[in-house]
């Protein structure tokens, strides 16, 4: 993991995306603006995590369908 510390309109660059720190918060909250191509997506972490979970039941029930010769 890189750490990187970065002040309020600090830019950190990852592939063509730029992520930039809008703010902090009181109580040490982080404000972030991303900016990326469209066909990237991007989602908080517990959202990711419920989207990969849910495609990986989709392809539990898609492969248990194909195993059952339905």
């Amino acid at each position: 993991m890189l750490v990187i510390s970065r002040k309020v309109d600090e830019v950190v660059e990852i592939g063509d995306a730029k992520v930039v720190v809008v703010g902090i918060k009181p109580g040490g909250g982080v404000r972030l603006g991303i900016k990326a191509p469209r066909n990237v997506p991007i989602h908080r972490g517990e959202i990711a995590e419920l989207i990969r979970e849910q495609e990986g039941e989709q392809v539990r029930t898609v492969w248990g369908r194909m195993t059952c010769g339905n």
